[in-house]
């Protein structure tokens, strides 16, 4: 399979096809990134659980168990990569979006590390506008 250009975008998209799809869970590959967003994902509630599993060092692949209410609705309803590699979204923490009245999940990689929106600005740290989860 050949590398893809915006892996994150990828990690995105499996979850967004999966949900649409429901599955019960979907699998990708793994990187350190990704395992941070869906460290966050957890957090927030958007997903159910994950698993982690190295085939040595550098490869291996995470199982992202997605998460449905009742009558088999997807929790995540939209899910949106913001800043690409061919156009990066930087924000300040005091223009970090808020959207669905504040229900809706931003992911920002700053330097602190990944944090969720909310995060952030109580840090008072902007950085990358990775994606909004909703």
């Amino acid at each position: 399979m050949a590398a893809t250009s915006d892996p994150i975008a990828d990690f995105l998209t499996r979850i967004r096809n999966g949900t649409k799809a429901q599955h019960r869970f979907v699998d990708i590959p793994w990187s350190r990134i990704k395992q941070n967003i869906a460290e966050i994902l957890k957090d927030k509630g958007f997903i159910d659980n994950f698993l982690v599993k190295h085939d040595d060092k550098a490869r291996g692949t995470i199982r992202i168990f997605l998460k449905y209410s009742a009558g088999r609705l997807p929790v995540i309803q939209g899910i949106q990569r913001v800043s690409k590699p061919g156009l990066r979204r930087y924000v300040g923490h005091a223009d970090i979006p808020r959207f669905y009245g504040g229900l809706g999940l931003s992911i920002i990689s700053t330097s602190r590390g990944l944090m969720s929106g909310k995060e952030a600005e109580s840090h008072k740290v902007g950085g990358e506008l990775l994606c909004h989860v909703w």
